[in-house]
């Protein structure tokens, strides 16, 4: 029960961040928090109700993703490294969406593999923050 302040301290202190961030970095927020490790922090930039596809498969809320596939992503990105290639965002007042492409090398086997990959988020803007509520991601093996 001690940790508690400590927590709703970096909660609060990571919504300020969020509200005064462009949508383009809530983004890059939270890519930095899954290569960091930091679970709570990427659950704090998802809506409740965000939807994630990846490779035909479905994550239908925030709850659904932390408890499956979001270590496994963590994981991930902490064996790998991205360089983009390329990003656009497109904002009206309450929504925007960020699209990006970029290249990772994956150096969690044996051998290292490199993929391309495209990413798009789709942020709403809920009392003044910007929330991820859709990400959509796909990627391929690059050839030798």
């Amino acid at each position: 029960m001690r940790f508690l302040p400590h927590l709703f301290a970096a909660a609060l202190a990571l919504a300020v961040q969020a509200e005064t961030l462009p949508p383009a970095k809530v983004v890059e927020a939270f890519h930095a928090a899954l290569s960091d490790g930091e679970q709570a922090k990427a659950e704090a930039l998802l809506l409740p109700e965000v939807r994630i596809y990846e490779s035909g498969h479905v994550e239908a809320t925030r709850a659904e993703y932390a408890a499956h596939h979001l270590p496994e992503d963590i994981v991930y990105a902490r064996k790998s490294k991205t360089s983009l290639k390329r990003l656009d965002t497109v904002e009206s007042p309450d929504m925007a969406v960020v699209t990006s492409e970029s290249e990772t090398l994956d150096l969690s086997g044996k051998q290292p593999k490199r993929y391309a990959g495209t990413e798009t988020m789709v942020l709403k803007r809920v009392g003044g923050e910007w929330r991820i509520a859709h990400i959509h991601w796909s990627s391929h093996l690059l050839k030798k």
